[in-house]
């Protein structure tokens, strides 16, 4: 990362559960990525996501998570975190941008203190929040068998 930034390249990092991998979260990445020259993904541990989503989630483990989000062109790195925030992470990479989706509001995203100690940018990417994993799973659940 130290390196790509000695060579002028912009880092963008963005975080998420990225249970079921859908066209939300597609288009985010997709954004995310057009923020700069790099994209560091940080995607929620099994642990973190059943603490904020329930016992019942993720569906998939965050290896195999993080193993298909690895094959999306625009994502150049992924790390795996347990925190409930990505203070420690911003910290250690102080990407250019922090990219967030558009569920949130840039003023009262919580990593934002970190964001701005560091001088870094917060994006807002993506399309309006009308896909999720659990909208997945009741469209499946309704299917005929």
């Amino acid at each position: 990362m130290a390196a790509a930034k000695a060579a002028g390249k912009r880092v963008v990092f963005t975080n998420g559960t990225f249970d079921l991998l859908h066209v939300g979260h597609v288009r985010s990445l997709a954004d995310a990525r057009a923020q700069g020259d790099l994209l560091v993904v940080g995607v929620n541990s099994d642990a973190s996501v059943k603490s904020y989503k329930g016992p019942h989630l993720p569906i998939q483990p965050a290896e195999e998570r993080a193993e298909v989000l690895a094959a999306l062109r625009y994502v150049d790195y992924i790390t795996i975190f347990d925190e409930p925030t990505v203070d420690a992470l911003l910290s250690l990479l102080e990407p250019h941008v922090m990219a967030k989706g558009t569920e949130y509001d840039p003023k009262t995203i919580p990593e934002r203190p970190t964001v701005d100690s560091y001088g870094g940018e917060i994006a807002i990417v993506g399309d309006p929040k009308a896909h999720s994993t659990r909208w997945l799973i009741q469209r499946i659940r309704q299917l005929p068998d």
